[in-house]
């Protein structure tokens, strides 16, 4: 379980690390707030084409070789990021580093979902999710002290080390997952792609992952200007503030493992959605109070919901696909990682120094998604159910 919470979590850290340094690398590479954000928004273009890569070769090489190959390329953008002299370059190096790091999403989720089914997958997804949630919570406390004690570039000289620490820790225990028997050299990507557009359910636990992470990590892009900008937060005092995310994923894991034992899966993510929604209702009445600590309670509240629902439509998204597990999961991966993509980049569009833009966009987010699932989901479930 170790193994896999390390590479479902570090591409995760790699995002939101450099929350803490925006405002920095506006100020050292000369570019607007907006053009800063371009490296948070960019990267889940980058990562949604890799997922759909990586997804592929897993089919066609092996779970192991398609790990390894992508925290190679990992390392070498990191290394990238650590010389780039310029913001061009830096872009780049981001990219290289985002498509390498995606391996670590696509693969991990694969071998998850051929592994476990049903409620222990849901539990297992769970304990992930906390893992993906907490990754990024993490981030900002790791890169608010490196940019505070060594400056920005530090940042990227420990993103460099990480993917040393995760390469050498897959080749050492990483096994190979799938059967020689079952590698689809031949996947006709034409009817997986038909399979899955065909399918009601999968677009909405595509959006629910999409909107979930887009939430996410829009509050990794536009929070430091809140809590540093307006409210004049330190770099490791925000990065501190990153534990409470934590916490609500952690607590998020908790709640999904003992309710599971009375609510179904699908339950779970409703009640999960309607608590974000009057959660998110709290976080934008906090914001125009403008009170850092009652902000941060509702931030926690939000963000508990979207953790217990996130698991669940994790585990449920792809079921009846476990043939072609690795070419399903890169589709999939790929359209709600552009999902998130557009949607932080949408965030940092409606970036406009206001602390009350964040609130309303993740109540607007948590709206939609709660009416899609209330309209597909449950009604598609039973349909199953009866077919069964």
């Amino acid at each position: 379980m170790g193994l896999i919470i390390t590479l479902v979590g570090f591409p995760q850290i790699s995002e939101s690390i450099f929350t803490p340094v925006l405002p920095f690398l506006q100020t050292a590479f000369a570019v607007s707030a907006n053009r800063a954000q371009l490296t948070m928004s960019s990267y889940f273009v980058a990562f949604a084409v890799g997922v759909l890569i990586w997804g592929q070769l897993a089919d066609h090489f092996g779970r192991r070789p398609a790990m390894l190959a992508g925290i190679g390329v990992y390392l070498l953008g990191n290394i990238g990021l650590l010389l780039s002299g310029d913001f061009r370059l830096l872009l780049v190096s981001r990219l290289i580093q985002v498509f390498g790091a995606s391996a670590g999403s696509v693969v991990t989720q694969t071998i998850m979902r051929e592994s476990f089914s049903g409620v222990t997958g849901a539990k297992v997804f769970a304990r992930t999710s906390a893992a993906m949630a907490l990754a990024p919570a993490l981030g900002p406390l790791i890169g608010g002290v490196l940019q505070t004690y060594w400056g920005f570039r530090s940042v990227f000289s420990g993103l460099v080390t990480l993917a040393v620490v995760v390469g050498g820790y897959a080749l050492w225990r990483l096994p190979e997952t799938q059967p020689v028997n079952d590698r689809e050299a031949t996947v006709s990507q034409i009817k997986v792609i038909k399979r899955l557009v065909g399918n009601p359910v999968v677009w909405a636990y595509g959006l629910l992952i999409g909107g979930i992470n887009g939430i996410l990590f829009s509050y990794y892009a536009e929070a430091p200007f809140i809590f540093m900008s307006h409210f004049g937060f330190s770099a490791v005092q925000y990065g501190w503030q990153g534990l409470v995310l934590a916490g609500a994923s952690l607590l998020g894991a908790i709640l999904v493992n003992r309710l599971l034992t009375w609510w179904s899966p699908e339950q779970l993510t409703l009640w999960g959605l309607w608590f974000s929604v009057v959660s998110a209702l709290t976080f934008v009445l906090t914001a125009y109070g403008e009170h850092p600590g009652l902000i941060l309670v509702s931030v926690f509240l939000t963000f508990l919901g979207l953790n217990i629902a996130l698991p669940n439509a994790l585990n449920r998204a792809l079921v009846g696909y476990e043939d072609v597990m690795g070419s399903a999961s890169g589709w999939f991966s790929l359209g709600y990682y552009l999902l998130v993509s557009g949607m932080t980049f949408g965030m940092s569009c409606l970036h406009n120094g206001a602390i009350t833009t964040l609130p309303w966009y993740v109540l607007g987010l948590s709206v939609v998604m709660l009416v899609v699932y209330v309209k597909v989901v449950p009604r598609q479930s039973r349909v199953v159910e009866m077919d069964d």
